[in-house]
């Protein structure tokens, strides 16, 4: 099995991070695999924001919480049962700001292909990841701006998601794919 390959099958969504940022050179590494991402058109309808301040985090998440637990509660007990925490530790997160595409929601097809391709470079540095959609809620109420100016977002772009990055403190496992989930026409 090709290195590709071996990374796809090893990556997980880590829920229990260790305080160790990833280095400078691997956030250079990771950043840089995400801007490769194709788009629509080479439009580039993203920009890609590391945030390594631990302040900043801890700010970002206590909006994010108490803007989801107004919103929705379901979602915010189960958080709770989880050990209560949006982004569970980690020590950077990846933020991209994401700018409408025409057609409206075709930028959502790059938002995946730039935070897939974030994850499997953070796997291939033996780095642990997580996809946040979560993070959205950081921008779902009154400090939306003040937050948007904090991560220096560009005029016109809001809040697509977020990919928590660092080492894992407790090892976790990949989902159990289900090959009933694949058909072939031949």
């Amino acid at each position: 099995m090709n290195e590709t390959l071996k990374n796809i099958k090893a990556r997980y969504s880590c829920r229990d991070f260790a305080e160790q940022l990833p280095t400078n050179e691997q956030l250079a590494a990771i950043t840089q695999a995400a801007i490769q991402s194709p788009s629509g058109m080479n439009r580039q309808f993203w920009h890609v924001i590391a945030v390594t301040n631990k302040a900043l985090i801890a700010e970002m998440e206590k909006e994010g919480l108490d803007n989801l637990r107004k919103m929705d509660e379901s979602s915010y007990q189960h958080l709770q049962s989880r050990g209560g925490t949006l982004f569970y530790h980690a020590p950077c997160m990846v933020f991209f700001a994401v700018k409408t595409a025409q057609p409206a929601g075709a930028e959502l097809i790059d938002l995946g292909i730039i935070a897939q391709n974030t994850v499997l470079a953070a796997t291939s540095l033996g780095l642990a990841s997580l996809h946040c959609g979560f993070a959205a809620f950081v921008f779902a109420g009154n400090k939306n701006a003040h937050f948007k100016n904090k991560l220096k977002f560009p005029d016109g772009y809001e809040c697509g998601m977020a990919v928590l990055l660092g080492y894992e403190k407790s090892p976790g496992i990949p989902h159990e794919p289900d090959p009933s989930k694949i058909s072939f026409i031949q």
